[in-house]
């Protein structure tokens, strides 16, 4: 499941947009991958003086900023001061979605700790293994509360599943083809996979996501996809959207 198999071509594409004068740049999923996060927006800062004056430029960032990688609290960290001081766009991922679950009791703790939650306690200074095999699962919400800053847990619960810039929606995973995006779940934003990836439809948008891991972003008429898998790969993306143009910024 971790890369994509090659998918068919989509259909004949709309020219979608980003308004003019503006500049998008969208990042993938980080799972706690600071040392590229940092290196990635040195990049983009750079890229920044490239072009036309005058164009005002924006960072969405995609979901998936935690668990895996080892320093998840330092990316949070690093996205609270972007989005404070600079208005940066936060998505929820499904892996936020998670963590949130298991705190509020919807989701065991287990499944959190198997898809990379283990190194997110870690980066607060938490031992997973303290509780799952000490008998202490009761304890560990109260372990989290305590480790985690609040504004971490803020950020977290404040984080919006989509967001619209001109021709296109960025969103986590996707979205379910044929519903219009105005009433697609939170769920399917932050779940969907083959349904969508498959899927050769014309949505209205072009949809910019995460979530489906691939070698190299994969660029189609109606999605386009900068999950590179940072926390195996190295290899953390950015779609640099202008005009009716993308193109890429790696680590």
């Amino acid at each position: 499941m971790l890369f994509s198999r090659f998918r068919a071509p989509a259909a004949a594409p709309t020219m979608y947009r980003i308004p003019e004068g503006e500049r998008v740049y969208a990042t993938g999923d980080i799972h706690g991958r600071y040392d590229l996060l940092s290196r990635l927006l040195d990049d983009a800062l750079r890229d920044m003086g490239t072009g036309a004056a005058g164009v005002t430029s924006q960072f969405v960032f995609l979901g998936d900023y935690i668990d895996r990688g080892a320093d998840t609290r330092r990316v949070l960290d690093c996205l609270i001061k972007g989005r404070s001081a600079s208005g940066w766009v936060c998505l929820k991922g499904n892996h936020e979605a998670m963590l949130l679950d298991a705190l509020d009791g919807r989701r065991d703790w287990s499944s959190w700790l198997a898809n990379g939650g283990v190194e997110t306690l870690f980066s607060y200074g938490l031992l997973a293994r303290d509780y799952m095999t000490a008998g202490r699962t009761s304890e560990l919400r109260e372990a989290v509360l305590e480790a985690m800053p609040a504004e971490h847990l803020a950020f977290l619960r404040d984080l919006p599943a989509s967001h619209v810039v001109g021709g296109y929606f960025f969103c986590h995973a996707g979205i379910r083809p044929g519903l219009p995006l105005d009433r697609q779940t939170e769920d399917d934003l932050l779940w969907i996979r083959d349904v969508f990836v498959d899927s050769g439809d014309d949505h209205g948008k072009r949809i910019v996501h995460g979530h489906t891991p691939v070698m190299v972003p994969d660029v189609r008429p109606n999605r386009v996809n900068v999950d590179t898998g940072a926390y195996l790969t190295h290899r953390l993306s950015c779609a640099v959207l202008e005009g009716p143009d993308v193109r890429f910024l790696h680590t």
